[in-house]
């Protein structure tokens, strides 16, 4: 069982996704709240996966390809769902850069494996910090309701814009160190 805990932990970070659609959509005032719940909990189990894989020395090419995967739709839907329900101008170019980047970003990864260079882009720790803010955002956008005196939605945006911000500047390094193998 140990041996397959991270990949079962990444599958059933995908198979959140829909749950969270569905809370999200929910005409119920607490709908919104389980939304948000269920996306820290995929966010944790994304935390605790890379953990048990390395705790446990258990790596597979399966976890390898659909950690990554499961990431990205789970952010990505998200955010989807979010500049539906906010479609403001800054939540659409915040979403854009978000995606935008990893997409770029995996398609770069994709392609210096190909050169045999997948090394020179492996994740680095402006990639983890970006995910925090991203996460942290995410989650106080979800919830969106004011906590006491703290006003989450608009601690959320102000997360989001940092995550944007650390999001091209990531994209920046990444770019950067695969440049000489894509000027040539």
């Amino acid at each position: 069982m140990t041996k397959h805990l991270p990949n079962i932990l990444t599958i059933l970070r995908v198979a959140l996704i829909p749950v969270m659609i569905l809370f999200f959509y929910l005409p119920f005032e607490w709908s919104r709240y389980m939304a948000c719940w269920v996306f820290v909990a995929a966010s944790i189990t994304d935390f605790l996966d890379g953990y048990f894989a390395r705790k446990h020395k258990t790596y597979s090419k399966f976890g390898a390809f659909l950690d990554p995967v499961a990431d990205k739709l789970t952010v990505t839907t998200a955010l989807v769902i979010l500049l539906q329900d906010h479609p403001t101008i800054l939540m659409m170019i915040a979403t854009a850069i978000i995606i935008g980047r990893e997409i770029t970003i995996s398609a770069l990864r994709e392609w210096m494996a190909e050169l045999g260079e997948r090394s020179t882009v492996n994740v680095a720790m402006i990639g983890k910090v970006k995910t925090v803010f991203q996460m942290m955002a995410i989650g106080f956008l979800l919830y969106e309701a004011d906590l006491w005196f703290l006003p989450v939605y608009n601690i959320g945006l102000v997360l989001l814009y940092i995550a944007a911000s650390l999001t091209l500047y990531s994209m920046y390094i990444y770019l950067k160190a695969a440049w000489p193998m894509m000027k040539e």
